[in-house]
């Protein structure tokens, strides 16, 4: 078959992703190991592509290659799409290069009409089963291409459950369904104003439609925007005869994963449910069973999924995610794919694969996603805490969360955005709830099972989540619910504990975690292969023994200005700026010196052995004063307006403050220099490293450096003890870096204040353009990323290679590091290993994540070295 856009399973690869979406890809190989995979055919993103070029039209051809392959696909099974004897049925699902699960539309039984109900129900032998396939049908296929809403045909499924006296629809009697599938038809004759399609070769394209229009529905956009998933990749759309797992108590279906997704443990997880299609199990409709619990009741069975399920993992050297069918006693594999996994679960394959000898460590260490492990480092509940539990759930996706009750998830947008902390409680979630779900702290379920929605997006994202906890009945009229026979209302507060599956009245107390032994071990072998070092922000001693033990090799930044915000020195600081004299600003420096010098001996002591970058002081004087109209006398209300600016960020900050007021610099200086001499003769070795920031001079630099190095000379002399340290400046105005020749001339290290530097060199304050232009930016793609998140390479970045070849022209082996927010983020850390920088550094919580992905921009500068990019 000669196509340009439609190939048969047998005709693919599983490296053929990019046009055959990974769905159609995975199919293909299947296929080709001999797996038993229902035949069919995908139709390429190529043809999804060129679709939204031709103005939402099928592009030429595309048509006859579709009727082509379904001919093919007729012939080799010997049945007819929708005919009235034996008919074919088939599903119409969406599969995009990049995984997207339940974002896109899918379309179980298709060609069924009358006429193929009832040739469907001759030939099973079973007219409630045929009938059940049509209700679904016309469900789905009225969802996704008629766009009536699923719920209008669950009230007509649950009015008749309810006049039937079943809790089941698999309960429903042969009339009872009948009388569904009427109601079903009744319903889209009302909404549309003309009958349900009928004819099976017009439903296949009206749903082949449906499937390419999925892909900007809101949620997928949604979807690919926070996971970083270009918007013109397109979806494949793949075609598969139908098997049926609601053929009966001999048939059932189910999802499983190759090993645990949530902790990683060998061994196979997942779900089933008797006398069910696919979607019971995702949509949390019915809670399904343990797929170990299959063993007992179908060991031929289970047997096959352990060795079709070792096969894929051996093929892919991955944990996989396997969707099945049983059809009257016969095993059929209807998918599999790299499974979404929990960031500790992540780790652990990744380790555990590289000792079964199946991956190397360089690809364990390109399998985690760095940011995801910042999902291991936030609190848990204390376990000494003393918990109200009200009911148990599922525990789908682990972490600890406390909220507000929420019902709805336009409501949970809402409130997030208020600055409120919400959890999400819903009877099952859709793909239109992940606004909800992003918005909320966690998410809390009364149906579903592990692999339901809510699990799987929830993992995805790192959110606890709970589900499947029945002891929830929410009240008909709305508003609330009862858990355990205790009301819950709206705004009520609740926690959720995604580990265990417990429900908790109130907030709980929380607890830091532990890094486990496979996530220890994985940043081991990041960090023999990365060649940037990590340093950590810190500005308390606690903080410097955290970053110490999350593997930080020293403190990049200390900013002395938070000393001072402490409420036992702020009067101290204030009475310094409000000073009118020097003796008067003196005796207040005086005040100051032994508190920093304390601060300063905390922090080298914590991180002895160990550089400790210590920036002076930075903001402007004001920052440290409350409104003039608040203080007391009206000279301290004349000096405070005094010093008020009209552009504080580009005003009397920085380096500018230390060159007119001398004393102050001068002051932390001594404090530095004496808390090192203190616990150099405790035999404490200490590593100080003064920091001047915002210079954009030489002559500033050579200034505040002879200064700091005579306060050195006068404490080493007083003291009787020598010590090394060394003077830098932050990097952080495009002046800086366009002359930084001259002024590495005066500095031992350079260390780029990236948040500001990014200020300076777009002209924008980051707060006024947070907070009322970027997101316009963004959204209108004049902007790809946040530039306060994501260092923007082409502009900041030239300045940034700038700086560093001119900074180690003018001193060679000039040690040059950052330690703006970028310094955390992995991609802006891929750039600055690239730009030759010698260390990032980042708040404590993110030094395990800088430390992955240093090492990932080591490799990846390999391939592309061995390449020849």
């Amino acid at each position: 078959m000669t196509s340009r856009y439609v190939f048969r399973f047998q005709d693919g690869r599983a490296d053929r992703r990019e046009i055959l979406g990974g769905k159609g890809a995975n199919l293909a190989e299947m296929s080709r190991l001999g797996l038993p995979v229902p035949p069919g055919f995908t139709i390429s993103t190529a043809a999804c592509r060129d679709y939204y070029r031709e103005g939402r039209q099928f592009p030429a051809g595309l048509q006859e290659e579709v009727d082509q392959a379904l001919e093919e696909l007729e012939g080799t099974l010997g049945r007819k799409l929708g005919a009235a004897r034996d008919p074919l049925l088939v599903s119409v699902r969406s599969g995009a290069a990049a995984s997207m699960p339940g974002m896109m539309d899918t379309i179980l039984n298709l060609g069924l009409n009358p006429r193929a109900g009832e040739g469907l129900a001759q030939v099973a032998g079973d007219r409630a089963f045929a009938l059940d396939c049509q209700r679904r049908f016309v469900q789905m296929f009225s969802d996704v291409v008629l766009s009536i809403p699923h719920k209008l045909f669950e009230e007509i499924l649950a009015a008749r459950r309810e006049l039937e006296g079943v809790k089941h629809d698999r309960e429903l009697d042969e009339e009872a369904l009948q009388a569904v599938v009427e109601g079903f038809l009744s319903l889209v004759r009302e909404k549309t104003g003309r009958p349900f399609p009928e004819d099976p070769r017009e439903q296949l394209r009206l749903a082949v439609r449906a499937v390419f229009e999925s892909w900007n529905n809101q949620r997928a956009i949604i979807y690919r925007e926070l996971h970083g998933i270009p918007h013109d990749l397109g979806t494949a759309v793949n075609v598969q005869a139908m098997v049926f797992g609601n053929r009966g108590s001999d048939s059932g279906t189910g999802v499983l994963f190759t090993r645990n997704p949530s902790t990683g443990e060998t061994g196979l997880y997942g779900e089933y449910l008797l006398n069910a299609q696919g979607e019971d199990v995702v949509a949390g409709i019915r809670t399904p069973r343990p797929i170990t619990e299959l063993a007992g009741e179908w060991p031929e069975v289970y047997a096959e999924l352990e060795r079709y399920a070792g096969l894929l993992e051996a093929h892919y050297r991955d944990l996989q995610d396997i969707e099945f069918t049983v059809e009257q006693g016969k095993l059929y594999i209807l998918q599999t794919r790299a499974g979404k996994r929990t960031a500790a679960a992540s780790i652990r394959v990744a380790v555990d694969l590289v000792g079964e000898g199946r991956i190397s460590r360089e690809e364990a260490l390109q399998r985690v996603d760095p940011e995801s492990i910042d999902r291991l480092l936030h609190p848990a509940i204390d376990p000494r805490a003393r918990l109200e539990v009200l009911a148990t759930g599922l525990p789908a996706s682990p972490g600890a969360a406390t909220g507000r009750v929420t019902l709805d998830s336009d409501a949970a947008q809402a409130l997030a955005e208020a600055g409120e902390k919400v959890l999400l409680v819903r009877p099952e979630t859709t793909p239109d709830d992940i606004h909800g779900i992003v918005a909320a702290q966690g998410v809390l379920t009364s149906r579903g099972g592990m692999t339901c929605h809510a699990a799987i997006v929830a993992r995805g994202m790192g959110k606890p989540c709970v589900v499947g906890c029945e002891a929830i009945h929410f009240h008909p009229d709305g508003g609330g619910f009862r858990i355990g026979g205790e009301p819950v209302r709206e705004g009520d507060l609740l926690s959720i504990d995604g580990s265990t599956g417990r429900v908790m009245r109130g907030e709980v107390p929380l607890v830091q975690p532990d890094l486990s032994p496979a996530f220890r071990t994985l940043l081991e072998w990041a960090d023999a292969v990365r060649e940037l070092g990590v340093r950590a922000n810190a500005d308390t001693p606690a903080d410097a023994a955290r970053a110490r033990e999350f593997g930080a090799q020293g403190i990049g930044l200390c900013r002395t200005e938070h000393m001072f915000m402490a409420q036992d020195r702020l009067p101290v600081v204030q009475a310094m700026i409000l000073a009118e004299t020097a003796e008067e600003r003196g005796k207040a420096l005086d005040r100051l010196l032994p508190m920093q010098r304390g601060d300063f001996e905390g922090i080298l002591e914590a991180m002895q052995g160990l550089p400790v970058t210590i920036r002076l002081l930075d903001p402007p004087l004001h920052e440290f004063l409350p409104d003039p109209d608040e203080l007391e006398t009206p000279d301290d209300k004349r000096r405070a307006r005094a010093l008020q600016e009209a552009n504080p960020m580009l005003g009397h900050r920085g380096v500018r403050l230390g060159i007119s007021h001398p004393e102050i610099y001068a002051m932390q200086a001594r404090a530095i220099f004496e808390a090192t001499v203190t616990l150099v003769e405790r035999g404490i070795d200490a590593r100080p490293e003064v920091m001047i920031p915002l210079v954009g001079l030489e002559g500033e630099l050579a200034s505040t450096r002879e200064q700091v190095e005579k306060v050195a000379a006068e404490v080493m002399a007083a003291r009787g003890v020598t010590f090394e340290y060394l003077v830098g400046t932050m990097i952080e105005v495009p002046r800086a870096c366009l002359v930084a020749d001259a002024i590495a001339a005066r500095a031992d290290f350079f260390s780029f204040g990236t948040n500001d530097l990014t200020q300076t060199t777009f002209g924008f304050s980051r707060d006024d353009a947070e907070a009322k232009f970027l997101h316009c930016y963004l959204n209108a793609g004049i902007l790809k990323d946040n530039p306060f998140m994501v260092l923007d390479a082409d502009g900041v970045g030239s300045l940034v290679r700038m700086a560093v070849e001119g900074g180690r022209r003018g001193r060679p082996g000039l040690k040059i590091g950052v330690c703006g927010e970028h310094g955390g983020d992995p991609a802006s850390i891929a750039f600055f290993h690239q730009a030759g920088l010698d260390y990032v550094s980042c708040s404590p919580f993110r030094v395990p994540i800088a430390r992955l992905a240093a090492a990932q921009a080591t490799l990846q500068g390999r391939e592309a070295w061995r390449a020849g990019v």
